[in-house]
Parts: structure tokens; sequence; C-alpha cells
């Protein structure tokens, strides 16, 4: 499985008025492989909701593409704990729930899949709404 396939969960949420910059703009940033800049306004972000699933699994993706895989894992497992299952839709546009894309990027994590990711094409998907 590639990295493309897993994807960013694109939050669906407006913007929040004291990060610099917006969870959307965050994943398109780590789909760029910038990764690192992403990496506050989404921990913004999900300091602000801590039960926002997507947030959680593009904070868990820019961790993992910047080898914080302690966090990363941290962050995947979270959203697996949240209370509401999100459904999600992957870049090549098949759906899928929050709870199974944090299982699959936790899987991808354990066998070293997001190592060398920065920067893969195609990566985003977006909450199915």
């Amino acid at each position: 499985m590639s990295v493309a396939f897993l994807a960013l969960a694109l939050a669906a949420a407006p913007p929040l008025a004291d990060t610099p910059v917006a969870p959307e703009l965050a994943a398109r940033m780590i789909a760029a492989g910038r990764a690192e800049q992403a990496i506050a306004s989404l921990e913004k972000a999900s300091a602000a909701d801590p039960q926002d699933a997507a947030v959680l699994i593009n904070l868990g993706i820019a961790y993992a593409q910047t080898g914080d895989e302690v966090r990363a894992r941290d962050a995947f497992r979270q959203a697996l704990a949240c209370n509401e299952v999100i459904e999600l839709e992957t870049a090549d546009g098949t759906a899928t729930d929050s709870r199974r894309l944090a299982r699959k990027a936790l899987r991808m994590l354990e066998r070293g899949e997001f190592r060398g990711a920065a920067g893969a094409a195609g990566t985003l998907s977006f909450r199915d709404q």
C-alpha cells in the first residue's frame, strides 16, 4: 500500500482565527513535502478540537514524515479513540471512516512506509459531507 493511497484527512471546519495556516492548507503543505511547516498549525487545530479525527490523522502523518514516529503513533491512536467516527474520501475517490484510516496509518507507520514519503503527490483526502 502506498502513502499516496493513505491520505491526509482534510478538515472541513472553517479556518481558526489564530491559526497561521488553516488545517486545510496544512494538509496541502504536507502533501507538498512541507510537513514541518504544517505541524504548528495542526497542533493548534488539535488543541482547539481534540476530537477532530481528520486533524489528528493529518498531524500523525506530518509527524511521521518528519521522522517523529512516537508522536505520529500517539496522534493516530488519538484519532482511533475519537468519539465521533467521520467519513473520509481518499484522493482516489474511495470512502472510508476515520477509524479505519487511523488503523491503516498505524500499520503503515509500523512498516516504515512514511519514511521518505515527504512530498508524495496525491495524498489528500476529504471529509465526506
